[in-house]
């Protein structure tokens, strides 16, 4: 049991809260929705003495008008100027380019995650086929073969392709890698690929003016952040909490 300035948060309570809380253990689950009820809780209480119209559940999710209303009453919030939206461009410009494109080929050799016996035969079959390629067999025919893809239908190609059209553990390879034959299969989750990059034409840094709203939007949700947890922390800080250790700085909820 918990209490929050003399109110009590039952156990039961608590319990039926951790569905909402996913977490590697059941332990980590339950702190989570424990935290979670208590930062409700004082929430309510706040708002309660600042005349503000609250429900009495203690699940809070229903109640995003109240608490919209206590935080624009109790939280500063500064904008983030012009200035520091281009300060923030001027130092990350690696976040504001656009995809780059590339013309790649490949032959996919199917073999499952959970297939371990397949995934070796493929590694294996895949540097055959790369130690042919490099002596000269052609792509298109090899694409024939052996691959499973439908792009074999057209030698193996896959036409231009920017991030975010085929699945992210192959980007994550590709992307990095310079035109040419790559020199090992790159591994999905559809099997070992065998890739030829035709073509890479790198990305374009996008202007301050395509992306100021996207900068001033995330800087100003990072502050938003920032003020809230330390708001939650004055709350705790000045609360009478009994029945839970509430260590601020391991606390998920206050990162």
């Amino acid at each position: 049991m918990i209490q929050v300035n003399h109110t009590t948060i039952p156990e039961a309570t608590v319990m039926a809260e951790v569905q909402y809380h996913p977490a590697a253990s059941k332990r980590e689950a339950t702190l989570k929705a424990a935290e979670s009820l208590i930062i409700g809780e004082l929430f309510r209480q706040r708002a309660k003495a600042l005349g503000i119209t609250v429900k009495s559940e203690l699940n809070i999710a229903s109640d995003d008008n109240f608490l919209d209303a206590l935080i624009e009453q109790e939280v500063h919030i500064p904008k983030a100027s012009d200035a520091e939206c281009e300060q923030y461009y001027n130092l990350n410009p690696q976040r504001f380019h656009s995809s780059p494109l590339l013309e790649v080929s490949h032959i996919l050799l199917a073999a499952a995650p959970e297939d371990h016996k397949g995934r070796i035969e493929a590694k294996i079959l895949s540097e055959q086929i790369i130690e042919q390629l490099q002596q000269g067999a052609s792509f298109a025919e090899l694409a024939k073969h052996y691959s499973i893809c439908p792009s074999k239908a057209t030698d193996g190609s896959l036409g231009q392709i920017s991030k975010g059209q085929t699945v992210s553990e192959f980007e994550r390879q590709i992307f990095t890698a310079e035109p040419g034959l790559m020199p090992q299969g790159v591994e999905s989750r559809y099997g070992i690929h065998v890739v030829y990059i035709a073509r890479k034409v790198a990305g374009n840094l996008l202007p301050y003016s395509a992306v100021e709203l996207k900068i001033a939007e995330y800087l100003n949700e990072k502050v938003r952040r920032k003020a809230v947890a330390q708001y939650i922390h004055t709350l705790i800080v000045n609360a009478e909490i009994d029945g839970y250790d509430f260590n601020l700085s391991d606390s998920p909820l206050m990162q």
